[in-house]
């Protein structure tokens, strides 16, 4: 994720045109954090009791705001792939007290998530990193709930520059996913596509349905 992250690093840059001093950065990183919670909970309909997961968790602070939100009574699954991330992870949700988080271990192209386990799915600057993302949409539409909903927060590439190539939409020139293509695969897998906002620099919100 590490190209995610020098790219959240220049979008805080622009912000504030470029005058923003080291200790300010923190600062936004957690005003964008704050935003892009306040998108879940409304697009999720979160609250307390309810049972989510996210997909590529990262350093986990998604998965911990959602954890408050949902309370001792709901659940979040915090889906990672490598080892190393993994158990960070698990040290961080038992150092935060978050025993409402199951941390699992997620596979490239399957969530390993119980079937219909849950009622929303969510992921950040994730899914253009998916090298089969058919079969990571199948597997995601296996483990919500019937209506359930998935969340996309994603980030497009340079205008005109998307890859056809899945296997290459990491690379720098043509970074990220435009929302219509997402949209197609989403439909492709037998989602309902509910939303599509687009904000910020080249972000994006998809908001689909498991019919």
């Amino acid at each position: 994720m590490m190209f995610t992250v020098f790219r959240r690093s220049l979008v805080a840059l622009a912000l504030v045109g470029l005058c923003a001093s080291p200790e300010a950065l923190p600062t936004l990183a957690f005003d964008q954090d704050t935003a892009e919670v306040a998108r879940l909970v409304k697009a999720l309909e979160l609250g307390p009791g309810s049972i989510v997961a996210e997909i590529g968790a990262g350093d986990g602070v998604l998965t911990l705001s959602v954890a408050k939100i949902v309370g001792e009574t709901g659940r979040v699954f915090s889906n990672e792939l490598s080892e190393t991330k993994l158990a960070a992870l698990r040290v961080k949700m038992t150092e935060a007290h978050a025993g409402n988080v199951t941390v699992v271990a997620g596979r490239e192209n399957a969530t390993n998530l119980p079937d219909q386990c849950c009622d929303g799915i969510y992921m950040r600057d994730v899914y253009h990193h998916f090298g089969d993302p058919a079969s990571m949409n199948a597997s995601i539409m296996k483990a919500l709930r019937p209506g359930g909903r998935l969340v996309i927060l994603e980030f497009g590439p340079p205008p005109g520059a998307e890859s056809q190539d899945v296997a290459r939409r990491g690379e720098d020139g043509q970074h990220g996913i435009t929302p219509a293509t997402l949209e197609r695969e989403l439909k492709a897998a037998g989602f309902t596509i509910e939303l599509t906002e687009e904000y910020g620099f080249r972000s994006s919100m998809t908001v689909a349905r498991r019919p």
